[in-house]
This record gives structure tokens, C-alpha cells and sequence, in this order.
């Protein structure tokens, strides 16, 4: 065998193997996600003679309330949305006009862009304010506290209606009583948490609204979901390249068909 045809056979040989460990160094690199927090079960199934425990997330349940302009509107209303949700009352003077301030800032951000969020618009955030104090916060009281907030309504709601709708949301949907610094009185949701869901109402995080290094993450973590999707699709071609089995066996069809063309050559030369 001349030096070109060994040549030819390495490359043969190599190709198949370089690639996959480009590919499996890239796809060690991935980013890692938010990651998920509230486990409904785990369900136990044989897949190939193997037992896989699949985990079932919690999938936020939905409301219905009316917003700051007398819409009454739900939280499946936004489909295909990345949420960040919190709990306030107009006549706080401790920690919701800083929450609100906060999440004004959020907002403006991502309508103008900037570092993390360059390629990402305010029409891909909902944005939701839940009052804890729905009896006393009217709609006519949330609009004028909105404004003065300069709140964009087209993306953020601030909502109100049946308390027991708004608590039960609170504490069996977000779970916001075991994600909290303080322990939440039921009688009285006051929280400092941000909360986080996907665009398959998934809680992805806990955040806190009066924190700017907490801030940064939560916008940093909306970035990395919107690119969720995509990766997971990426995710899945990887896997189908990673799986050796059929890596081995086009080398071997290679080397098999390389050796047979070798003999049928020799024959015929000689």
C-alpha cells in the first residue's frame, strides 16, 4: 500500500473521530439553564431495558383578575411569554414602592436593550404585579399608581380581584412562602421575591426585587430562557451525533469498502 492510499485511509479513519470530539467539547460547554423548582412527582419508566426516572414539574396553574386599565385578563393570555411575577399593595411604605421602582427599571430595560439583553424586546417579558391588598386597590388606584411609576401597560400588569384567588395563587402555585428570606404570614403576602416562569408557566427562579446583583441575574436568566428552545434542539442533534454506534460502524464500512477497492486494484495492476 502506497503512502497516498494510507493517507487516504487515516483521513478516512480521523474525520469521523474529530468531529464528534469537536462536537462533544462544544456541547460541554453549554450554558447551563435556571434551573426548575417545583417538583410535582417522578414518574419511573423502562426505556431499552433500563429504568429512567422522568421528573414532572409543577405547571402554574392559571387566574383570572383585572388589570390597571379594567381588563379582565389571565395568566394564559400571554402564551409563549417569559414572566417575572411579584406582590405589592399601593399604601406600602416599606418595600413595594422599591420592588415597583425595580421592576420599572426591569422593564425599561428591556425596551431599550443594553449588555445581556441587546437582542431581546420588551414584547418577549410579561411582566405581573399581584395586590395583596385587592379590597382596597381598585382599578382606578392602580392605574394612577402604575403612572406614576411610568408603567408600560401593553407588557406589564398590575392586577387585582378576589383575594382568596390572589393568596391561593401565592402560596400552592409560586410557593412563595418556602422561597422567602422572612416568613410570609397567610393573612398578609409581603415578599421581596421576584419570581421567575418559562414560557411553559414553569417556576425558574426566586429573586430578590430589592437586591441589584439578585436583579442582574434575573435579567441575565430571562436571556438564557429565551434561548432555551433552541438549545434543547441543539441539545438533541448532539445527543443523535454522540450516540457512537453509528460513528463505529461508518468507519468500519469505510475501512471494509477501502480494503475491498485496495484487492479489486491490485488485481487489476497486476
Amino acid at each position: 500500500m502506497n503512502k497516498k492510499a494510507l493517507l487516504s485511509l487515516a483521513v478516512a479513519l480521523l474525520l469521523p473521530v474529530i468531529c464528534y470530539l469537536i462536537l462533544k467539547q462544544a456541547s460541554d460547554k453549554a450554558v447551563d439553564m435556571p434551573r426548575r423548582y417545583l417538583l410535582d412527582t417522578v414518574i419511573t419508566r423502562i426505556d431499552k431495558g433500563k429504568e429512567i426516572n422522568d421528573s414532572i414539574w409543577h405547571t402554574t396553574a392559571n387566574i383570572h383578575l383585572t388589570n390597571q386599565l379594567g381588563d379582565e385578563v389571565s395568566l394564559y393570555d400571554r402564551p409563549g411569554k417569559i414572566m417575572v411575577l411579584d406582590f405589592f399593595f399601593t399604601h406600602c411604605h416599606s418595600i413595594c414602592p422599591k420592588l415597583t421602582a425595580n421592576m420599572a427599571k426591569l422593564q425599561q430595560s428591556f425596551i431599550k436593550g443594553g449588555d445581556l439583553r441587546q437582542k431581546i424586546d420588551s414584547s418577549i417579558v410579561q411582566f405581573i404585579s399581584f395586590s395583596v391588598d385587592p379590597e382596597h386597590d381598585s382599578v382606578n388606584v392602580l392605574k394612577n399608581y402604575a403612572d406614576r411609576y411610568g408603567v408600560n401597560h401593553d407588557n406589564w400588569w398590575m392586577l387585582t380581584g378576589s383575594k382568596d384567588s390572589i393568596y391561593n395563587f401565592a402560596f400552592q402555585e409560586l410557593k412563595v412562602d418556602k422561597f422567602s428570606d422572612e416568613p410570609i404570614s397567610p393573612d398578609f403576602v409581603h415578599t421581596n421575591r421576584f419570581v421567575l416562569l418559562d414560557k411553559e408557566y414553569k417556576v425558574r427562579g426566586y429573586y430578590n426585587g430589592l437586591d441589584s446583583i439578585s436583579l442582574s441575574k434575573l435579567a441575565k436568566d430571562i436571556g438564557l430562557l429565551m434561548l432555551e428552545k433552541d438549545k434543547k434542539q441543539k441539545s438533541e442533534v448532539f445527543q443523535q451525533i454522540i450516540d457512537l454506534s453509528w460513528l463505529w460502524l461508518i468507519i468500519v464500512c469505510m475501512v471494509t469498502f477501502f480494503v475491498i477497492y485496495m484487492r479489486n486494484r491490485r488485481k487489476i495492476n497486476g
